[in-house]
């Protein structure tokens, strides 16, 4: 098997484990103290599990097949088909996070709460994002559409808790609370760009796999 793709496996296997031991303690550690705010986000890591475990079995499975009957089976096909699913994923995040800005905007709904805590949350949220980012982020010519999709889903996660620090620090300083929405929906634009593209680059291989 090729040791590219045996690299990719592993550092989507490290990437599902950490955020998965991320989301074991955060919602731990939110039930024990009986905070919503973490609890929510362990939930939120919780759907990066399921998206990038899939890019991750994508990986598993081609190892398997060309293990066992290398001839009959695209391995291309497949880690391009794993990232087309996980472009879908992440599309409806984007457009999950658009609704929610804009209901909260309409409602006049901004409060955040304790924003020590909130900080703190979305602090956390974003080292993990980092150093995942870092682990998944390939040289050029070392990548496929399967890591990148995963690497995508880490970006985006990384651009909204950008995004909430920035709401979070003008809430707290200016008590402007409305822009936490505005920077949400401003980062979902670029998240659903992405994995526009995301899609079109893999519907594309799919067709000419076929």
């Amino acid at each position: 098997m090729d040791n590219k793709i045996q690299s990719k496996e592993r550092r989507t296997g490290f990437v599902v484990v950490f955020t998965l031991l991320t989301m074991i303690a955060e919602i731990s550690v939110g039930l024990f103290s009986h905070s919503m705010a973490l609890f929510a986000d362990g939930v939120h890591m919780g759907s990066h599990v399921l998206v990038i475990g899939l890019n991750w079995g994508a990986y598993v499975l081609v190892r398997h097949l060309e293990r066992s009957r290398p001839e009959s089976y695209d391995s291309g096909r497949i880690l391009s088909l794993s990232a087309f699913a996980s472009g879908i994923f992440l599309l409806l995040l984007a457009v999950f996070i658009v609704v929610e800005a804009a209901g909260r905007l309409s409602s006049g709904s901004g409060a955040i709460g304790s924003y020590p805590f909130a900080l703190s949350v979305a602090g956390v949220g974003l080292v993990v994002n980092i150093v995942c980012a870092a682990i998944l982020h390939g040289r050029k010519g070392d990548t496929d559409y399967n890591i990148h999709a995963a690497y995508l889903h880490i970006l985006a996660d990384a651009l909204t808790e950008i995004g909430a620090i920035f709401g979070i620090v003008c809430a707290m300083i200016w008590g402007i609370t409305w822009i936490d929405a505005v920077v949400a929906v401003a980062s979902s634009a670029v998240v659903i760009r992405w994995a526009w593209r995301l899609l079109w680059d893999t519907g594309r291989a799919l067709t000419r796999a076929a």
